[in-house]
C-alpha cells in the first residue's frame, strides 16, 4: 500500500453573529512580510548592566525590538500589544532589568515624523505591556528611572509638534507609571526635550524645555519657553540654569544635556543659538562656557543635539550629529567613530564598562562592546517605506524609497509550488536608483526600467546595465531656498506616476502636472499651478535661530497624480495645500473640483482613479501634521461635481494615507491608515479592519497587483496579502461553504481553497480531482474547526511510498510530480454533502516557449519514475516484515540472508547518517529518486538520457522484484 505526505496550511478563525463582518469574520488571511532586511531610523536606545548580552531598540514605526545575544540577533516584542508604533524613548530599571518603560512618538522634528499614544510598561523583560496614560503628549523624548526604585519614573514629554497642548513637560511618577504629576511646565507651546538624572543623587534632575512646532509647511525652532533647567528635590522645585552666567544669550532652541557619572558637577549640554555648540559647567551649572563651537556638533538640531558622558572619565563625551563624535579632553577636541549608518540620535553606555554600549542611528540599534571600534550589523526589517509599486517581473518585485537609505526592490517570490508558502529572506534586494524619498515608477511592459524619485532628480534605471540617466523636467537644483523662492516647487515626495497602457506616459508634477511619453528624454508642462499657492504657507523655515530647508519644507506641490486606466484623457490631480483638479482632454483644460468641506492645508496625500467607471475617484486625505487626526475620505461618481465622505466608521484618530479600488470587484475598497488597513465591501459605507496578524503600523502605500494586496509600511517594509480572492466573494450575510479558487500557476501560487465551517459540523474533508474525477489529493478537515479556514495544495501529486530512516542522496521522493496545466475541482465534503468549484492549473509564464504538450510528457514520466521508486521501497517495507516473522523459526538461515541480499541492492542498508553516504555506495532507489529530482527540477520534457537511465534503472529494479517475487513463493510460511 503506497504511503503518501501532503504539506497542508491550514489556518482557522472562529466566526460570531454579527449584521456587518468585522475583522474576526472575514475570510481568514496573513500578512506576509518580505523585507527589505535593512534597518530603519532609531531615536532610542538601552540596555542592561544587570544583562550584559541584553538591549533594546525603538523602531521609528516599527516598534520595540530586543536582542538578547548583543545585537547577533533582534526580535520584536511589542507587536499586538501596543497602539501606536514609534518608540520615542525607552529605560530599563538599573534596579529590576524585567521592568522596561517606553515612550511613543518622536521628538526628532524632520517631517514624516509620528506621533505616539503615552507610556507603556512591561515588568517581565518586554514579553507582555500595558498602557500607563499620558497619552495625548504625542511625542516622548525621554524616560529615567531612579537607580534604586523603579516605580518613581520621569518623562520628558515634547506635547504636540503640530499644534499648542496641556499635556507636556516633565512628569514624575511615584507608582510606576499608575498616576502622573507635572512637575514642570511653561507654556502650551513648549515641551520638555531632554532629561537626566545625577546618578550619584538622583533627587538632582536636569531638563531641557524646546518651544518648538512643525506643521505641514513650516519649521520653527527655538522662542522664549526654550532653556535648561535643574531641580535638587526630586523634581518638586526647579530653578532655571539658561540663565547663568555663559549660558549662550538671545533665543534658544533645542538643548541636550547630561551630567558626568564620574564628577557630578561636570555637565554637558549641546545648545541650539547664535553662538550655539557645545557647552560644558563644572559646577553644577552655575557657569557655563562653550567648549567647542563646531558646527558639526550641532547643526540641523532640530533632528539632532544629544550629548552622553562617559561613566567612567568626566573628560569624554560623546556628541550625536549626523557623525557620532568622541571628546577625551572635555569636549575640547572632538573625533568621529566610524559606525555602520550616519545619523545618531542615542547612546547608551553601561554605567561600569565603557566598552559596552549601544547607539541608535537612522539605520536602527547597533551593539559596540569595543567602545564604538567596531559595532553589530543592522540587518532587520524595520525599513520606513514612503510608496510601493510592482514590477512585470514574473514573480512580480515590490519596489519603493526607504527614509535615510535607498530605493529597494524585493521579489515577493515564495516557494508556494512546495506547498509551503515563504518569504524571501529579505537580504535579497537590490536598488533602482532615486534616492530616499519618494516614488518609484515602474515600466507596464519593460520589467528592467524604473523611474525613481529624490530630492534634486529623477532617474531612469535600466536594470539590465546598471545606467542611471537623469530625466528631470526641469533640473534647476534646489537646496535652502524657500517656496516662494524656487520657479518649480519639487515635494519631498513628488509623484512620478506611468500609464499602465499604451502609449507608456510618464507624469510628474511639482506645482505643475508634467508629461513624457520618451521615457524622460523631452517633457510637456500641461497644466497651470494646481495649489493654492498662498504666500503665507511658501516663507522660511528652520528659525528663528537657523534655517534648515533641504526639500520637505517645499510646499503648495501636487501631491498625487491619477490617470484614469479606463479613459485615457482623464487625470486627476491633488495638491498637499488641499485642492483637487481633473482634466477629461488630456491636460488641455482644468477643472477645480475641491470638495466644498476640504479646507485649506489639508494634504491631498492619494487619489484612486476607479479602475473600473471614468467619473469616478476616491480622495485619501489628511491633516495630522495641521494637529488634526481626522481620517478623511471623499467619493465622486461624476467627475467631482459633487462629493461624499466616506470615512465614518474609520476611528476618528486613525487618519488616511492612501486608498484604492480593487482591480476586479467595483466598490470593494482597501485603505491604508496611520495604524493599519481597512477594508470596505459597499463603496466606503462600511469599514472593516483589514490588519489582521499585522502589528499597529502606518500603512504609507498599498497597490492591488492582480490576485495579492502588497503594502509599504512606514516602519516595517513591505508585506503581502496573498490571494484575496476570498474577499472579492464575500457577501453578507455569509452563505459560502467553499469560494471558488483563484488559478493556481505552476511553481509561483499554490491552489487555495478558502472555506467556512459551522459549531455543527462533525467532519469535513478537501479533496483534488483531475479533470478524469481522479482525486489526486486530499486531506482531511481537523476536528473542532470553526469558521474560515485555507488549506493550500502545492499542485503535487501523491509522493512515492517512503519508509522510516531512509537516507538517501537524492532529494527525498515525498514530493509527487507537478500538476499539469488544465482544469481541476476542489470538493468540500462536510458531513457527507458536498460543495464543489472549478480552478485551473496555470503553466509558468515564464516559459511561453514551452507547450502543455511537453509539460504533460514531463508529468507522465515523472509520474511513472514516482510509481518505480514507491515499487522499490515497498519492496523494502515487505521484505522487512517478511524478515520479522521469519526470525527465530529453525532453518530459514538462507532465506533471510536472501531477503537481505536483494534489500542491499534495493536501498543501501548501511546508511545510519547523512554523511554515512559517502562511505557506502548508494542503491537502486536512491538513482530512481535521483532521476525523479532531476526530471522535476525545472519545467521541460525529458530528455534523452533521462529516458534512457530510466529504462536502466527499472530493468535493474524488474530483475530483483523477481528475485523477491520467487523467493516469496519459496518461502516455507507460504507453503
Amino acid at each position: 500500500m503506497m504511503r503518501h505526505f501532503f504539506f497542508v496550511t491550514l489556518i482557522l478563525l472562529a466566526v460570531g453573529t454579527f449584521s456587518f463582518p468585522d475583522q474576526s469574520t472575514l475570510p481568514e488571511l496573513t500578512w506576509r512580510n518580505i523585507g527589505p532586511n535593512r534597518g530603519g531610523r532609531s531615536i532610542a536606545v538601552a540596555g542592561s548592566v544587570l544583562r550584559p548580552h541584553e538591549y533594546y531598540f525603538g523602531a521609528t514605526g516599527g516598534g520595540l525590538w530586543k536582542t538578547n545575544d548583543s545585537g547577533t540577533t533582534w526580535v520584536p516584542v511589542t507587536d499586538g500589544q501596543i497602539r501606536s508604533s514609534s518608540v520615542g524613548s525607552v529605560a530599563v530599571a538599573a534596579s529590576d532589568p524585567d521592568i522596561v518603560y517606553i515612550g511613543m512618538g518622536e521628538v526628532q522634528l524632520r517631517g514624516n515624523v509620528m506621533q505616539g499614544d503615552g507610556i507603556y510598561k512591561s515588568v517581565d523583560g518586554g514579553e507582555t505591556w500595558i498602557h500607563k496614560g499620558l497619552v495625548d503628549t504625542q511625542a516622548i523624548g525621554r524616560i529615567r528611572v531612579h537607580p534604586n526604585n523603579p516605580n518613581i519614573v520621569f518623562v520628558a514629554a515634547l506635547g504636540h509638534p503640530a499644534g499648542p497642548n496641556l499635556e507636556r513637560g516633565v512628569f514624575r511618577s511615584l507608582d510606576g507609571g499608575d498616576s502622573w504629576k507635572k512637575v514642570l511646565y511653561r507654556d502650551p507651546s513648549t515641551g520638555a526635550v531632554d532629561l537626566v538624572l545625577d546618578p550619584n543623587n538622583p533627587d538632582i534632575l536636569y531638563a531641557s524645555m524646546w518651544q518648538v512646532y512643525r506643521n505641514a509647511y513650516q519649521l520653527w525652532s527655538g522662542g522664549p519657553g526654550s532653556g535648561l533647567w535643574m531641580s535638587d528635590d526630586n523634581g518638586e522645585n526647579w530653578k532655571e540654569l539658561s540663565k547663568k552666567r555663559g549660558f549662550p544669550d538671545g533665543v534658544l532652541g533645542k538643548i541636550g544635556i547630561d551630567v558626568s557619572p564620574a564628577d557630578s558637577k561636570r555637565l554637558y549640554a549641546v545648545v541650539e543659538a547664535d553662538n550655539g555648540g557645545l557647552y560644558r559647567s563644572d559646577d553644577r551649572g552655575e557657569s557655563w562656557f562653550r567648549v567647542n563651537g563646531s558646527r558639526d556638533l550641532w547643526q540641523r538640531s532640530f533632528y539632532f543635539n544629544r550629548v552622553v558622558a562617559d561613566p567612567k572619565d568626566p573628560d569624554t563625551v560623546f556628541v550625536l550629529n549626523f557623525l557620532l563624535f568622541k571628546s577625551t579632553d572635555g569636549g575640547t577636541t572632538i573625533k568621529a567613530l566610524r559606525t555602520p549608518h550616519a545619523d545618531h540620535h542615542d547612546l547608551w553606555i553601561d554605567p561600569t564598562d565603557s566598552k559596552r554600549m549601544i547607539c541608535a542611528n537612522d539605520g536602527g540599534g547597533t551593539v559596540s562592546v569595543t567602545g564604538g571600534l567596531t559595532w553589530t550589523p543592522q540587518r532587520y526589517s524595520t525599513a520606513q517605506m514612503y510608496h510601493v509599486t510592482t514590477t512585470a517581473d514574473v514573480p512580480y518585485h515590490v519596489v519603493g524609497a526607504q527614509q535615510d537609505n535607498t530605493t529597494a526592490a524585493v521579489s515577493s517570490y515564495h516557494e508556494a509550488w512546495h506547498g509551503n508558502p515563504r518569504s524571501f529572506s529579505g537580504d535579497a534586494f537590490y536598488a533602482v536608483a532615486g534616492g530616499e524619498n519618494g516614488y518609484v515608477a515602474t515600466h507596464p511592459s519593460k520589467p528592467n526600467i524604473f523611474f525613481a524619485g529624490a530630492t534634486n532628480t529623477l532617474t531612469r534605471y535600466d536594470r539590465t546595465t546598471g545606467e542611471t540617466r537623469d530625466v528631470q523636467p526641469f533640473p534647476r537644483i534646489v537646496m535652502g531656498e524657500s517656496s516662494a523662492e524656487v520657479p518649480e516647487r519639487w515635494n519631498w515626495v513628488y509623484p512620478i506616476v506611468i500609464t499602465k497602457s499604451e502609449p507608456y506616459t510618464l507624469y510628474a508634477a511639482s506645482q505643475y502636472l508634467w508629461k513624457s511619453i520618451d521615457e524622460g528624454r523631452t517633457w510637456t508642462k500641461i497644466s497651470t499651478d494646481l495649489t493654492r499657492g498662498d504666500i503665507e504657507t511658501m516663507g522660511p523655515s528652520g528659525g528663528p535661530i537657523v534655517l534648515d530647508q533641504d526639500g520637505p519644507e517645499i510646499y503648495a506641490t501636487i501631491f498625487t497624480i491619477a490617470p484614469s486606466d479606463v479613459a485615457p484623457y482623464v487625470i486627476w490631480v491633488g495638491s498637499d495645500d488641499g485642492l483637487v483638479h481633473v482634466t477629461r482632454n488630456g491636460g488641455r483644460e482644468w477643472k477645480n473640483v475641491t470638495p466644498v468641506d476640504m479646507v485649506a492645508n489639508t494634504r491631498v496625500s492619494m487619489i484612486d482613479a476607479s479602475p473600473h467607471v471614468p467619473g469616478t475617484a476616491i480622495v485619501a486625505a489628511k491633516r495630522n501634521q495641521m494637529d488634526d487626526r481626522t481620517p478623511y475620505i471623499w467619493r465622486t461618481d461624476n467627475f467631482g461635481q459633487s462629493w461624499k465622505r466616506i470615512d465614518s466608521s474609520i476611528p476618528s484618530s486613525d487618519f488616511v494615507h492612501v486608498v484604492r479600488e480593487d482591480t476586479q470587484r467595483a466598490g470593494l475598497l482597501f485603505v491604508g491608515t496611520e495604524h493599519g488597513v481597512y477594508i470596505s465591501f459597499n463603496e466606503g459605507e462600511v469599514w472593516h479592519s483589514l490588519s489582521l496578524n499585522l502589528p499597529d503600523l502606518q500603512v504609507a502605500d498599498l497597490v492591488v497587483e492582480k490576485r495579492d494586496l502588497v503594502i509599504a509600511t512606514h516602519g516595517r517594509g513591505f508585506y503581502v496579502l496573498d490571494d484575496i480572492e476570498p474577499l472579492r466573494q464575500f457577501e453578507f450575510p455569509i452563505e459560502k461553504r467553499l469560494y471558488r479558487p483563484s488559478s493556481a500557476v505552476r511553481r509561483l501560487y499554490p491552489a487555495n481553497f478558502d472555506f467556512r465551517l459551522e459549531a455543527l459540523d462533525k467532519s469535513a474533508s478537501i479533496s483534488v480531482l483531475d479533470d478524469k474525477g481522479t482525486v489526486v489529493y486530499k486531506t482531511v478537515i481537523e476536528a473542532n474547526t470553526v469558521g474560515h479556514a485555507r488549506v493550500s495544495w502545492g499542485l503535487r501529486y501523491p509522493g512515492a511510498t517512503v519508509f522510516e530512516g531512509m537516507v538517501l542522496e537524492s532529494r527525498s521522493p515525498v514530493n509527487g510530480p507537478l500538476a499539469p496545466p488544465g482544469m481541476y475541482k476542489v470538493e468540500l465534503t462536510v458531513d457527507g454533502e458536498v460543495w464543489s468549484e472549478a480552478f485551473e492549473v496555470l503553466k509558468d509564464p515564464r516559459h511561453p516557449e514551452l507547450s502543455e504538450k511537453e509539460l504533460r510528457e514531463q508529468f507522465e514520466f515523472a509520474s511513472r519514475v514516482r510509481d518505480r521508486i514507491s515499487e522499490a521501497n515497498e519492496a523494502v517495507i515487505e521484505i522487512r516484515e517478511l524478515s520479522n516473522k521469519l526470525v527465530g523459526q529453525e532453518g530459514i538461515e538462507q532465506w533471510l540472508v536472501q531477503l537481505k541480499d536483494i534489500e542491499s541492492e534495493l536501498y543501501q542498508v548501511k546508511n545510519q547518517s547523512p554523511k554515512d553516504k559517502i562511505a557506502y555506495p548508494i542503491r537502486l532507489n536512491d538513482r530512481l529518486s535521483g532521476l525523479l529530482w532531476n526530471v522535476q527540477r525545472a519545467d521541460g520534457r525529458p530528455n534523452s538520457g533521462h529516458y534512457k537511465v530510466y529504462q536502466e534503472l527499472v530493468a535493474e529494479l524488474d530483475i530483483y522484484l523477481k528475485k523477491l517475487d520467487d523467493l516469496r513463493r519459496s518461502l516455507p510460511i507460504f507453503n
